[in-house]
Formats: structure tokens, C-alpha cells, sequence
């Protein structure tokens, strides 16, 4: 599968970027069912109180329906995310709204939220709950809320009750640059309070599955302060670093990069594990870590862990890469062990005081 859809890469890129993915979703759907290979016993990873086959996930955005996760998984992830999903069908932003920033290895979208509600995802999420594949990896529900409503709090509860006992982990996306308003939830009262309800939720419809907090590259490191200290006092499983930054950094020279939205992809690499390594820091193996943000090769996915990520996410790397993308962090990460005699958890972190006392990314 994964050669086919990396022959199939150049004529993709002739296409609209909207286009193409949405061709790819319906193209992995139409696969038979196939279940991933085995791992090597070195890249299993616990977190969250889960047993993940390999470290490298799929991130939130490229299944947004819940419509390939275990076609994805058949791909070699370890575990795929579905979302972000708001509880009422939206339209989201007009198109054009996704852009291929092809010179810099990077993409600029602002979706914003476009789902098809609750109701979809959760019927697709019922008959996977019924196929045997079910237990070849781990799947988590992305969860937001609609652009309109009052109590966006509530949309999140809403989401928790709905994907009750058919997600592994729920993530609590308010990182999204592309809906108004959303990143105001990541101010400390207003996050303290939505993750006070989030957390009653999970407690009273899905009892020990893990609650995981997205956040941006682009708060202020006081501000990132409060959001770790929150996320400890209301017992979080663990924090997703970052969502896509509304920065640009000095340098690209694509001419879509003044298309307002959220910047993925290369270019995201230095700010994301930045604050990966910050994140890492102030919570002092308090929960652990999922790094996210260009990651396009083994060797950023290793920096990736060693600033402090238990796992790593990827989906615009996909966009240049392909689906081989995958089976070759895998086999970088064991070369990499194997070279130093270590295990994923003795790596994990121990670059991050290094990375946090470099200068700032843009500074």
C-alpha cells in the first residue's frame, strides 16, 4: 500500500490539495482490510496507561470522519487520531482553504472545523467496535466545538459523552487557529474551567480512558506556564505539542505564504519542539508528552523524543514524503537505539534542558 500511494505522490501534487486528500480517503477506504506487521519489541511505548506498538502516530487532520483508521494503522502507524469532530455538521471555512508550500516543505491550511458532526464519525466508529481488526492498534477521537456555539465547553462534554467507549483517548483540540475565538480557551480560567467538565465527563461516561490537551506553538512562555499547571491540577493524561503556529518564519519562499491559516510542516519543526522541550521542563514527568510538528524523517522524529516526546505525530510530512514515510522513522529510530544501546524511554527528554537554553526560534 505504501508504494502504490508513493507512485501515486507526483500526480497528487498536480492536483488541488483538497482535491487529492480527499481522492486518498476515499482510495484507502476502497482497500481490503490489512493488518499491520508486527514491530520490533524496541519501539513499544506506555503512556497514558496505554501499549503502543511503535511511537509514530497519525495526527489529527488527515482522517477528520473517522473514515480510514485502520487502514492507516494497516500503514504501520502505532495509533491513528480521528478529528477534530464538533458535535453538528460545518461547512467550515470557504475554499481555496488548504495550500502546498512545495519550496518549503510545508502547508498553510484553515479548514476551520469542517466535520461532519458527531452522528457520522460515530456510526463508522460503532462497526469498527464490531470487526475483529479493532485490536490492531490504538485509535483516539479529536474533539471540538462548533463554530457558533455560545458554550464551547459544552460541544467538548459532548463530544466525551458521544465517542464514549469507542476511542482510546479523547483529545481536547483548542489549538486550531482557524476558528475564532478557540485559542481564548487556552487562557488559565477559561481552560481551567473547560477541563474541569472535560474530566467529569470522561469520569462519568468513559472512566479511565485518557484525556489528552492539544495546544499552540505560539503561546508566551508565562502563558504556557499556567496551561501545564492547569492540565497537572485537573490530572490530564498528557499534553499534544503543538497544533499548526500562526507565525511565519523568516526565510519561506513560497508565494502562498502569506495565505492567512495555520503554518504545518517543515518550517514548524524549531518552534514546535521548542516548546516541546518548554512543555517537557515544567511538567516534570507529571504525563507524558506527544511531539508533533515537522516531522518528515527519522532524524527529526529522534529530536522529537529527545525533547521530551513519549510519542510523535505526523501528517504534512505525508504531503512529500508519502506513506513510506512510516516504516522509515521506524527503522531510523531502531538503527539509532541500536547504535547507542538504548531504549526509546532513556532517550525520551534528555536533550530537553539542552534545547530549552538555546535562543528562541526567531529571535
Amino acid at each position: 500500500m505504501s508504494a502504490l500511494f508513493d507512485l501515486a505522490l507526483p500526480f497528487a501534487r498536480l492536483m488541488d490539495p483538497e482535491n487529492a486528500h480527499r481522492l486518498a480517503i476515499r482510495a484507502l477506504a476502497c482497500l481490503p482490510p490489512r493488518a499491520p506487521e508486527p514491530d520490533d519489541a524496541r519501539l513499544k511505548v506506555e503512556a497514558f496507561g496505554l501499549r503502543f506498538p511503535n511511537p509514530v502516530g497519525l495526527a489529527a487532520g488527515f482522517d477528520k470522519e473517522a473514515e480510514v483508521p485502520d487502514a492507516m494503522l494497516g500503514a504501520g502507524f502505532g495509533f491513528v487520531e480521528v478529528g477534530t469532530i464538533t458535535p453538528r455538521p460545518q461547512s467550515g471555512n470557504p475554499r481555496p482553504r488548504n495550500f502546498r508550500l512545495t519550496e518549503d516543505r510545508a502547508v498553510i491550511n484553515r479548514y476551520g472545523f469542517n466535520s461532519g458532526g458527531h452522528g457520522p464519525a460515530k456510526a463508522r466508529l460503532i462497526a469498527r467496535k464490531g470487526k475483529s481488526r479493532n485490536s490492531a492498534g490504538i485509535v483516539g477521537v479529536n474533539v471540538g466545538a462548533n463554530k457558533e456555539t455560545v458554550d464551547r465547553a459544552a460541544d467538548y462534554v459532548a463530544g466525551i459523552e458521544a465517542f464514549a467507549g469507542l476511542g482510546d483517548y479523547f483529545t481536547v483540540n483548542v489549538s486550531s487557529p482557524n476558528t475564532p475565538g478557540l485559542r481564548d480557551l487556552q487562557e488559565e480560567t477559561a481552560l481551567d474551567d473547560l477541563l474541569a467538565r472535560c474530566v467529569e465527563a470522561r469520569d462519568r461516561h468513559a472512566p479511565g480512558v485518557p484525556l489528552l490537551l492539544k495546544i499552540a506553538p505560539d503561546l508566551a512562555l508565562p502563558h504556557l506556564d499556567g496551561v501545564v499547571e492547569v492540565a497537572h491540577r485537573r490530572r490530564v493524561d498528557g499534553l499534544i505539542v503543538s497544533n499548526t503556529t500562526i507565525s511565519r518564519p523568516p526565510g519561506l519562499r513560497s508565494p502562498h505564504k502569506g495565505e492567512t491559516g495555520g503554518l504545518s510542516g517543515r518550517p514548524l519543526f524549531a518552534l514546535s519542539t521548542r516548546m516541546l522541550a518548554e512543555t517537557y521542563v515544567r511538567a516534570d514527568g507529571a504525563f507524558p508528552i506527544i511531539g508533533v510538528g515537522g516531522i518528515d524523517s527519522a532524524e527529526t522524529a529522534f529530536a522529537k523524543i529527545e525533547a521530551g516526546a513519549s510519542l510523535i505525530q505526523l501528517y504534512s510530512g505525508l504531503v512529500y514524503e508519502g506513506l513510506g514515510l512510516v516504516p522509515r522513522i521506524k527503522a531510523g529510530l531502531l538503527a539509532r537505539l541500536a547504535k547507542e544501546h538504548a531504549t526509546l524511554a532513556e532517550i525520551t527528554g534528555r536533550r530537553a534542558r539542552q534545547v530549552v537554553a538555546e535562543p528562541f526560534p526567531g529571535a
